[in-house]
């Protein structure tokens, strides 16, 4: 199959407010209502560049996740993070942190007084069934940048351009930076039993004639062994991508939870207003954040686009 023929839904974020009381504006691309999941993928949102000085940066207060795994990359900034694990370690760019919620973990995110622009993504992964109450952990790495013909790029999750990341998942994923030198075109060995998503942060990307604004996310559905992406601005470009196999289960998403049942979700939410499941995050000056009320109808199940 030629690039003409892959087809490319192009998905457009919203703006959405991040962190309770000092929110900071972030732009979601994932989930809608025509995509749910790119493979395990489930939440995407892309932030900055945003003036501290001006916005007040990050201060997200300590709150739960439950059924999935977070994944923080930067692109410019610092974000310190703590957790009930006991974790306490410092985001930064080109490194990845990935924590796993599981039954039950609760973290803090806040940007450090050094960061003066703020600006990057936050991505979640859902669980697969037999490991979404899966113990606490908190993983971190530091990919090397490769230089190809025209780009650079980290992979910080799963395998690309013969590079493998060590960070271990619940299911198969792609997760990588790509930088565009103006006007380069790349083309890339894909698995071709993954569906991906390419979410531009900088510059216009063509993908299989298509074209992707800043913000856009691309979805190209399973079956190709290759992608190419060109840069088709005059300054170099930046894009995240994303991949894994489709999702096989249906979930519920609801706040910052991820279960099967609408009495999961609501029985996750009592136990952070009222119980320890989440455990206590230690270095944090501040109250936690309040559980928004659930609506009165029922949450309903969703799954990938069939």
């Amino acid at each position: 199959m030629s690039a003409v023929d892959i087809e490319v839904e192009v998905l457009s974020a919203r703006d959405v407010p991040l962190g309770g009381p000092r929110a900071m504006t972030v732009r979601r691309t994932l989930p809608q209502r025509s995509r749910t999941l790119i493979g395990a993928w489930c939440f995407a949102d892309h932030y900055g560049p945003d003036r501290v000085a001006e916005t007040g940066g990050m201060d997200v207060a300590p709150h739960p996740h439950t059924g999935l795994q977070t994944v923080s990359w930067l692109f410019s900034g610092e974000i310190e993070h703590r957790d009930s694990l006991g974790s306490h370690a410092l985001v930064r760019p080109g490194e990845l942190n990935l924590m796993t919620g599981g039954h039950g973990i609760s973290h803090t995110e806040v940007s450090t007084p050094a960061t003066t622009v703020l600006h990057g993504v936050q991505l979640w992964v859902a669980l697969p069934d037999e490991h979404r109450h899966a113990p606490r952990d908190f993983q971190h790495h530091a990919p090397r940048q490769v230089r190809l013909d025209g780009a650079r790029l980290r992979v910080f999750l799963g395998t690309l351009a013969g590079e493998t990341s060590p960070v271990r998942t619940f299911t198969p994923l792609l997760g990588a930076e790509l930088l565009l030198d103006p006007d380069a075109s790349v083309t890339l060995p894909v698995d071709p039993a993954f569906e991906h998503g390419v979410l531009v942060d900088e510059g216009v990307i063509s993908l299989a004639g298509t074209s992707l604004d800043p913000a856009d996310l691309g979805y190209v559905a399973p079956g190709r062994t290759t992608l190419t992406l060109t840069n088709t601005s005059p300054r170099p470009a930046r894009l995240i991508l994303l991949g894994g196999p489709p999702f096989g289960e249906e979930i519920v998403m609801w706040w910052n939870f991820v279960a099967r049942t609408d009495e999961e979700i609501r029985r996750a939410r009592e136990d952070w207003m009222t119980g320890d499941r989440f455990g206590e995050v230690k270095g944090y000056d501040g109250a936690p954040l309040p559980a928004p009320e659930l609506p009165t109808t029922p949450l309903k199940a969703r799954g990938r686009v069939r």
